[in-house]
C-alpha cells in the first residue's frame, strides 16, 4: 500500500527518517507498543459490541430494596 502511494524512494527514505529519529534500538519497541495499542483498540471494539446486549435489566439506581 505504501508502495503505491510514496514508491520505494519515498520508503526508504521514510525508513531513514525513522531510524534516525528513533534509533536503531528504540525501534523494536515503538513496534511492540502499537502491536499493543492496536491489540486494545480492537479489543476495545469488540467490547464495545457486547456492551449493549448486556444491558438488558434495571438501572441499578433505580433498583427499590425492602427493608428501607
Amino acid at each position: 500500500m505504501l508502495g503505491e502511494i510514496f514508491g520505494i524512494d519515498g520508503i526508504i527514505v521514510l525508513v531513514v527518517v525513522v531510524v534516525v529519529l528513533f534509533g536503531g534500538s528504540q525501534i523494536p519497541k515503538l513496534a511492540r507498543s502499537l502491536g499493543t495499542a492496536r491489540n486494545e483498540f480492537k479489543n476495545g471494539l469488540e467490547g464495545e459490541q457486547a456492551a449493549p446486549g448486556a444491558n438488558t435489566g434495571t438501572p441499578a439506581a433505580a433498583v427499590h430494596t425492602s427493608g428501607d
